[in-house]
């Protein structure tokens, strides 16, 4: 089970794990880019794996949460829309303004193309899906995503900063509804994809059933009172 860090361990900790991201994420768009000869590929492919094999002799196991991770607040540094130390994120830099309200920026790299020079459309799903929990998280509340709908507009370009807005639309009981959008940073007035998600917050005994095996406690997605 890994320990979670606190104060100056987690912050030195989290300097690396977000450095490594970076340099990684370098590494796949270089990757998915490349026109190299075989050799070449070869020869970075067995570098990769001897990288691979360092990294592994540290290892946690699936269900483990990450030391620099702090579940409860909702930070999750591996997560692969915004964490830093994910080398498939875009990140998603998110803003809280608090009261169900948040914005985020993100430029989609290459790595999550779809077609030619845009976003795949699950890559827009997911980010919006993202934003409408943070939402519900800004408003206080937890939950797990019941449904999504997306609706896309127009083609969400690669290399270009985006901006999404999300706020919570409702509460009632247990479930909660939030709507989001996103927008290109040069055109805010032009919406290219819209979101709209249900989320249920598990009662206690759902959220240990739902997170079995599962080294720290879920309270970010259970009912609040």
């Amino acid at each position: 089970m890994a320990e979670l860090l606190t104060g100056a361990a987690r912050d030195e900790r989290r300097a690396a794990v977000a450095d490594l991201g970076a340099a990684l994420r370098e590494l796949v768009d270089a990757a998915v880019r490349t026109e190299v000869a075989a050799p070449d590929l070869a020869a970075a492919a067995a570098a990769a794996r001897r990288l691979a094999a360092e990294l592994r002799a540290g290892g946690r196991g699936l269900f483990e949460v990450a030391s620099v991770d702090d579940p409860v607040a909702g930070e999750r540094w591996y997560s692969p829309v915004y964490g830093p130390g994910s080398p498939v994120a875009p990140p998603l830099l998110v803003e809280s303004e608090g009261g169900g309200t948040v914005t985020a920026r993100v430029t989609v790299p290459k790595a999550l193309e779809g077609p030619p020079g845009l976003a795949h459309g699950g890559t827009i799903a997911t980010l919006l899906d993202h934003v409408l929990a943070r939402a519900l998280r800004s408003a206080g509340r937890g939950g797990l995503t019941a449904t999504l709908t997306v609706t896309y507009r127009r083609p969400v370009r690669l290399g270009v900063e985006h901006l999404l807005h999300a706020e919570v639309a409702g509460t009632e009981g247990r479930r909660s509804t939030a709507r989001a959008r996103i927008v290109a940073a040069d055109d805010p007035g032009t919406v290219l994809a819209e979101g709209e998600g249900l989320f249920v917050a598990l009662r206690p005994e759902a959220a240990a059933a739902t997170f079995a095996g599962v080294d720290h406690a879920p309270e970010a997605w259970t009912a609040r009172s």
